[in-house]
């Protein structure tokens, strides 16, 4: 691989990472009443999608949908089978309940998101039922159509589900 796409992978993950802590600084900053800086950190968040994305294309990293469905399940399949599993262990070890915690949520969760992205590669081709999903804010627990009554994998209640549209 050449240096150019080694800098072009190295600044869509500091990009994409820089997005989701200035999101993650927003919502504290909305907790704390500091409206103004809120505003300030989701721009700059969205500034940094819009430089993520221009790196991605750069590379080359957007196909067609089935193509981008099926790196999709790579990715989490990935995830579940080989990124999380040595770190929850590690953690475990430690003792970081936390950590623990988290890398497991997301190890449960990853493993939904591959079959959702299979089910969608699935149906690709067929006619399009358009619904919603709904995201559980404590685990990310993915549930297409409803949310349920309470997650299956961290118990949270239903009704605290974000409304994907």
């Amino acid at each position: 691989m050449s240096k150019t796409m080694d800098d072009l992978q190295a600044a869509f993950a500091g990009e994409s990472q820089a997005n989701r802590k200035y999101l993650a600084f927003a919502k504290k900053a909305d907790q704390e009443g500091y409206l103004q800086a809120a505003k300030l950190f989701r721009a700059a968040a969205e500034a940094e999608t819009v430089h993520a994305h221009n790196h991605l294309r750069a590379m080359d990293g957007v196909g067609s949908t089935l193509d981008n469905l099926k790196e999709a399940v790579k990715g989490e399949t990935y995830e579940y089978d080989s990124m999380y599993p040595p770190m929850l262990k590690g953690a475990e070890a430690e003792g970081n309940k936390r950590a623990a915690s988290s890398f497991k949520f997301a190890l449960e969760v990853e493993k939904i998101h591959a079959a959702l992205y299979k089910e969608a590669i699935d149906n690709l081709n067929k006619k399009e039922e358009v619904y919603d999903y709904y995201v559980c804010p404590v685990c990310g627990f993915t549930a297409p159509k409803y949310a349920p009554d309470k997650c299956p994998v961290c118990g949270a209640a239903g009704a605290k589900f974000i409304k994907v549209v």
